[in-house]
């Protein structure tokens, strides 16, 4: 079963998306630099949250199964554009915070979990990722 997402140019470079089932709705606006206002995620803005995102997801969906507490989890994603043609992702810098308490074995296990995220392996990889985990 796929999932719809529709849209639709609400003026400006404003878009309007929206999740179809659940309705939710999220605006985007290019990114100053690209002629747009920046009142918004830009469209390369998601990709980068979204791979923040999935990797929470995963090792949450983990975590549940496995009776871990990750409270305090949290993700902080950092885009960098080509300086070259065509405009594209060229780099998400990642940090990736968990408790402090997890074992070794766990640690090791949730970020094994955290990179194999399907947002991970749907992107280009020519994308670098730079993913650094912190346990505090």
């Amino acid at each position: 079963m796929g999932v719809n997402i529709s849209g639709r140019f609400v003026g400006g470079l404003a878009m309007e998306m929206v999740h179809d089932l659940s309705k939710t709705v999220i605006m985007t606006d290019p990114p100053l630099d690209n002629g747009g206002e920046g009142k918004s995620f830009s469209p390369t803005d998601l990709l980068a949250t979204a791979i923040g995102a999935c990797m929470m997801s995963v090792m949450a969906i983990y975590a549940r199964k496995e009776g871990l507490d990750l409270t305090g989890m949290a993700a902080s994603c950092e885009k960098h554009m080509s300086t070259d043609l065509p405009r594209r992702v060229a780099r998400v810098d990642i940090v990736i915070k968990l408790p402090e308490a997890l074992t070794p074995e766990q640690r090791a296990t949730l970020e094994g979990v955290g990179n194999n995220c399907p947002v991970i392996h749907s992107i280009h990889p020519s994308i670098v990722l730079n993913k650094v985990y912190v346990f505090s």
